[in-house]
């Protein structure tokens, strides 16, 4: 059941303008809620960017942010962008099988894994114990049907050391702040290799790839050229991963890297 209402006042919208997000991908309805160390928060609406796509307008957007310096400032942990949709939705749509979810943010990949007819389990490994809580107390999975909320489970424990007791066939990871930042194809790395995933898809795997091509001064335009770079780049990072089976899976990761990568 999507969020959002789809009504936009007249006038904030028109020929030429952003356009209203449109998914067929699970949205839950979230709403507002405060912690100890995190906080729910869900705006009316916002204009946000996607992540190869332009900017949407979105409503009933919401955001779970962390609380620091003993509630003196917050950041944003994850929210219920277009970006944060597209740059999550092709390990979604693609799992299949035992499916291990690193990170449960706001439940939402676990969601859309878990509704796929594909994907017979979902396993989510979640750290933060009150991060669990507040999406149980929400009750994001209670809104799903209910055969796909009896195929998910949620472990706490460290996702870098995680290793389940069958292998796992999908591995969908996300357990970062920023969609940039180093060090993700060697933690990626580690966790397929306790989890014996088949496939792999990361949370910013696309800014690893172009950032990658970048520093070997690669070409990196949508072009013959820049798709031998990242083909190259994902050869090299030796993953099994979801994404490069599509025929536009170069562009893509030049349109992103345009958009969102920067200099770590």
């Amino acid at each position: 059941m999507p969020s959002d209402t789809g009504f936009v006042p007249k006038g904030l919208a028109g020929p030429g303008a952003a356009t209203l997000l449109e998914t067929d991908m699970f949205r839950p309805v979230y709403r507002p809620m405060q912690g100890e160390r995190w906080r729910l928060d869900v705006v009316p609406m916002c204009m946000a960017p996607g992540y190869w796509s332009g900017p949407r307008l979105v409503t009933d957007m919401a955001a779970l942010l962390r609380v620091e310096d003993e509630g003196r400032s917050v950041r944003t942990w994850m929210s219920m962008t277009p970006m944060e949709i597209e740059s999550q939705e092709l390990g979604c749509r693609a799992a299949a099988g035992h499916t291990v979810v690193m990170g449960l943010g706001m439940g939402w990949a676990a969601a859309n894994a878990a509704l796929q007819p594909e994907v017979t389990a979902v396993t989510v490994v979640e750290f933060d114990p009150e991060v669990i809580s507040m999406i149980g107390e929400i009750g994001v999975f209670g809104q799903l049907p209910e055969d796909a909320r009896s195929k998910i489970t949620i472990v706490r424990g460290d996702a870098l050391a995680y290793v389940p007791d069958t292998s796992a066939d999908t591995l969908l990871a996300d357990i970062w702040l920023s969609i940039n930042g180093p060090g993700r194809a060697g933690q990626v790395q580690s966790m397929r290799a306790n989890t014996r995933a088949a496939r792999v898809y990361f949370w910013g795997q696309e800014m690893v790839i172009a950032g990658r091509a970048r520093a070997l001064g690669l070409p990196l335009e949508p072009d013959d050229a820049g798709r031998a770079s990242v083909e190259r780049i994902i050869a090299e990072l030796g993953l099994p991963l979801i994404g490069p089976e599509l025929p536009d899976y170069p562009e893509r990761v030049v349109l992103a890297a345009a958009q969102w990568l920067r200099e770590a």
